[in-house]
């Protein structure tokens, strides 16, 4: 009998090599390489369904040779609707016929819930589904799919979502063969196995072979394949990398288990954009899609100091997110600096623009920043409406109410001018903006429409000058003031300025 061959398999960039090193030579990650062993009986790579006598390899992938490209037929590539509006958002449309899909969060986040939904969605449509699932019985996923129906029930499904609990990846792609499902759904990829492997399942090796399996099992009969994958503690999907590189499309569960609010980012798709994000809320019925409009906040209301709204897009969805900012007394050379939902470094240099072109000492001062509603938001043209919640903390000063601030703050205190800046505006006119501060240097932005003004700001110190020392309603607080004045004897009554 064949020995079986010690490799070093690192799991930041999936390459092998021969003996362990404390360094990976090709991404330059340290510690990164795990021992496994390459099994003599797959040294030829034959499928496990292969092996047991299955034969599921379809006629075209026996085709030898290379064709034209463009005689390559397209007639069966239209994408197949998953049911979830929010799911085929992130997917670009769509699941695309023959591809594999991992997908991955947090144990406890709702992953079985989502795909359930999406697999039901997609029987009630007519298609032949296969749940395979390696950590419930099928009693188990009857009770939560008598959940998730509600009152309409299993009824509507008429046999056309099939259920199994199986580990091995051969009985999984044989059943797949006999049923020919539009959707395959394996949950998990950790405790699936394949039986001709001595290693246990989940070691990098029966990961490899069984997602390599999956993978196959796609292209050959069409099928997609949805494949749940766990996440470590820090945030990446079990396993090596290269089980990403295997896979067409990657996506992210994310979100807090003590919160109701779950997002579906695209880490990767090779059949759409990466930049669109799917937006959930956990209920007792299910996984319940949000609209952009029940999100964040609306521009409209009082504002108070250390309060803004930005316009935020995640893709081509538009959303208003309000940030808050507290400055407190610190300690000189200890000050905190503490960001909920934001980028803590971009804090820290957003609080130092402050301090050298703003005009603000902030050096002994405490900073905290967060997003409403547990938002996550990275990207820059959240900066200007930052900085002005900071300066507004710091001062006492508030914004105009309506008022929405998009930009990015350099370095040198100019505030610069971001993508897509017609949508954001658009979005904040929409949600009830009456004043827009935006860049001067954004090109082709209109100077009003209807009601919405757009102001421009060259730098930073432009936006805080726009900040007013009255933290409440101009009218009232000219009404207070004149009868203030009112009240004094010697002294005629005016107006402040």
């Amino acid at each position: 009998m064949a020995k079986a061959k010690v490799e070093f398999l690192c799991n930041a960039c999936g390459t092998n090599h021969p003996k362990w090193l404390g360094k990976c030579p090709d991404c330059g990650a340290w510690d990164s390489l795990e021992r496994f062993l390459v099994e003599p009986s797959v040294s030829g790579g034959s499928p496990a369904w292969e092996t047991s006598g299955g034969g599921l390899v379809g006629a075209a992938a026996l085709q030898a040779g290379a064709l034209p490209i463009e005689s390559v037929s397209d007639a069966d590539f239209s994408r197949v609707t998953s049911g979830v509006a929010e799911l085929d958002r992130v997917l670009g449309g769509g699941f695309v016929p023959g591809s594999a899909i991992l997908l991955g969060g947090d144990p406890g986040i709702g992953k079985s819930t989502l795909l359930l939904q999406a697999a039901t969605a997609l029987a009630r449509q007519g298609k032949c589904v296969l749940y395979a699932s390696s950590e419930e019985s099928p009693q188990q996923l009857k009770l939560r799919a008598n959940r998730l129906a509600g009152e309409a029930g299993l009824g509507p499904l008429g046999g056309r979502l099939h259920a199994m609990c199986e580990s091995s990846v051969a009985k999984i792609a044989e059943a797949a063969r006999r049923l020919s499902p539009a959707l395959v759904v394996v949950d998990s990829i950790q405790l699936v196995s394949r039986p001709d492997l001595t290693a246990t399942p989940g070691s990098i090796t029966q990961l490899r072979r069984c997602c390599l399996d999956l993978v196959t099992l796609a292209k050959s009969t069409g099928a997609v394949v949805l494949i749940v994958g766990h996440v470590t503690k820090d945030g990446v999907i079990a396993g090596p990398k290269l089980l990403e590189h295997l896979v067409d499309v990657v996506l992210s569960f994310e979100g807090d288990r003590h919160t109701a609010l779950r997002i579906v980012r695209g880490v990767k798709n090779r059949f759409g954009s990466t930049h669109e994000i799917g937006i959930f809320e956990m209920q007792t019925e299910g996984l319940m899609e949000v609209e952009s409009a029940a999100l964040g906040t609306d521009a409209r209301g009082p504002r108070r100091p250390g309060c803004a709204v930005a316009a935020a897009m995640a893709g081509t969805r538009g959303l208003l997110a309000e940030v808050q900012a507290l400055v407190a007394p610190g300690l000189l050379g200890a000050a905190k600096r503490r960001a909920s939902g934001l980028d803590s470094n971009r804090l820290a240099m957003l609080v130092a623009v402050l301090e050298k072109h703003g005009g603000l000492r902030l050096a002994d001062q405490d900073v905290f920043v967060q997003t409403v509603g547990g938002m996550k938001l990275t990207e820059p043209a959240l900066d200007l409406a930052v900085s002005l919640a900071i300066a507004g903390a710091f001062l006492g000063r508030v914004l105009a109410p309506s008022t929405v601030a998009i930009g990015e703050v350099g370095l040198t205190g100019d505030v610069r001018s971001v993508s897509q800046l017609e949508q954001r505006i658009a979005e904040a006119e929409r949600r009830g903006a009456d004043c827009v501060i935006v860049p001067s240097q954004a090109h082709r932005v209109r100077s009003a429409r209807g009601s919405c003004v757009v102001r421009t700001v060259a730098t930073l110190s432009d936006a805080i000058a726009l900040l007013e020392t009255r933290s409440g309603d101009r009218q009232a607080n000219d009404a207070r003031a004149r009868r203030s004045c009112a009240e004094r004897p010697g002294k005629p009554e005016s107006t402040p300025t």
